[in-house]
């Protein structure tokens, strides 16, 4: 657990991946790893059966012109590859991190990430897409299948462009998983000196303000600065539009408190604020 993990695609918030692991990487006092993985195109392989449809000759030298072409494919992702890492190491050397490594490996993406969790202290992500609604994400997603698969924290880029948070909202529910995500979060030196706002969505009870009063009192105890609020209504609606309110803020989370059984039937909390938050979002297992 002595690595931050930057995974870049060359999408549109690979810079701010680079730059969000590159503050971790500096908070945290940890060297930072670049990582692009090559996946193999399903599209490039779909169609090889020609069968009945042109001459054996004709079909056996369109199948080396797609072979071939398929080589040319992989050399010049490779070679993209290599470009994007040694520009992002550039990136992340300027923005002050001591030591800095590119790897580029081939495979599956949850797959490589899953190998490489024994020596992650945190793996930072792009976001795919914002919603306009809290429908659910596809599973098949990367970033879904991530956070799902690790129990390393994830922090996910929300934006194109990176800013320094000023400070942090932890959304907070009263559990036990909750109790030890606040408990990570006063541990953690990546916050510290961060002002920090806990929110939980319940009902104004004596109760909700005592579970809420635990998790603002840990914080304090740690040297935080911290506000808390208790807010009505539904988190899936309430919680994504908070952060927002609060300047240059980083959302921390806790990651899929329902079974994976129940998610597929009603979805999760965590799924709709990946989806619709637009501020960083920190996930916590």
């Amino acid at each position: 657990m002595n690595k931050v993990y930057a995974c870049i695609d060359g999408l549109k918030t690979s810079t701010a991946v680079i730059d969000w692991a590159a503050w971790s990487a500096n908070r945290l006092g940890v060297p930072l790893e670049l990582l692009h993985v090559l996946e193999r195109d399903p599209d490039s392989t779909a169609v090889t059966d020609f069968s009945g449809a042109i001459g054996l000759g004709a079909q056996e030298m369109l199948l080396q012109q797609l072979s071939d072409l398929d080589a040319q494919r992989g050399k010049l992702a490779q070679e993209a590859g290599r470009q994007m890492l040694a520009s992002a190491q550039a990136r992340a050397t300027a923005l002050g991190v001591q030591q800095v490594d590119g790897r580029m490996r081939h495979g599956d993406f949850v797959d490589t990430v899953t190998e490489l969790e024994p020596d992650a202290r945190l793996f930072v992500l792009g976001e795919h897409y914002q919603a306009t609604a809290g429908s659910r994400l596809h599973l098949d997603h990367h970033l879904e299948r991530v956070i799902r698969a690790v129990k390393r924290p994830v922090l996910v880029a929300t934006a194109e462009h990176f800013l320094p948070p000023e400070r942090f909202v932890l959304a907070y529910d009263g559990s036990p998983t909750a109790l030890k995500m606040a408990e990570t979060v006063a541990r953690s030196p990546m916050l510290k000196g961060l002002p920090a706002l806990v929110a939980m969505c319940a009902a104004d009870t004596p109760a909700a303000h005592a579970q809420l009063g635990v998790a603002k009192g840990l914080l304090e105890e740690a040297g935080f600065a911290v506000e808390a609020t208790l807010l009505p209504g539904d988190p899936d609606n309430t919680l994504p539009q908070l952060p927002q309110l609060q300047g240059a803020a980083l959302l921390v989370m806790g990651a899929y408190g329902h079974s994976r059984i129940r998610h597929l039937v009603i979805g999760s909390t965590t799924t709709t604020l990946l989806r619709m938050s637009k501020v960083p979002v920190l996930v916590m297992r």
